[in-house]
């Protein structure tokens, strides 16, 4: 799409970062729901973390555009199987997500490559051993084809994850916990004018 004059058009971040929020909600996943998941795996190592720290971690996790760009693509696939409006043989590989597939998994682990390392193997950990909202979607016990959603929400989770222990090892080395900074200051990125989370 090109705009007046000619020039390619380019979406606004602000528009994807709601489009994204939206299509979460209309899956019936909260930011709450994955922060519950990032709260159970990192409460053991990190005294004085809250809910808030992790609900502001996975935040800053929905604003990468690499991240939004996953959700969009995933949530889209798994809309458009719920419709039937997937050709053959797409439609029932998506539909039933067949083990093999694959696609799903490979979706969400480029989502997680952002966050290094610790990401991934977390990523990991939660496609094997599903838990919280991850289990509810991979299921299926209700309505619904989640074929990506499940691993797109491990892959946000894992970020959240990672970016929490990547900033507990900074509160160390300044001698600090969780219990020392509020949620808001957990991503020192957000303190450096033009860098993104």
């Amino acid at each position: 799409m090109n705009d007046m004059d000619g020039r390619r058009f380019r979406v606004h971040s602000d528009e994807v970062t709601k489009a994204t929020h939206e299509a979460l909600e209309r899956r019936g996943v909260s930011v709450r729901d994955i922060a519950e998941i990032v709260y159970e795996m990192q409460v053991p190592y990190n005294d004085g973390l809250t809910m808030k720290h992790c609900i502001e971690s996975v935040e800053s996790v929905l604003k990468k555009r690499e991240v939004q760009h996953a959700l969009l693509v995933g949530i889209e696939m798994d809309e458009l199987a719920e419709k039937g409006q997937l050709s053959r043989p797409l439609q029932q590989i998506v539909d039933s997500d067949e083990g093999l597939f694959g696609v799903d998994e490979m979706l969400g682990l480029g989502a997680v490559l952002t966050y290094g390392s610790i990401a991934v193997t977390t990523f990991g950990h939660l496609d094997k051993n599903k838990v919280g909202i991850i289990n509810r979607l991979d299921t299926k016990t209700g309505e619904g084809v989640h074929t990506f959603l499940d691993d797109l929400v491990a892959s946000v989770t894992a970020c959240a994850s990672s970016r929490i222990a990547h900033r507990t090892r900074d509160l160390e080395e300044e001698g600090k916990t969780y219990e020392d900074v509020s949620p808001e200051e957990v991503a020192p990125e957000s303190h450096i004018d033009g860098a993104e989370t």
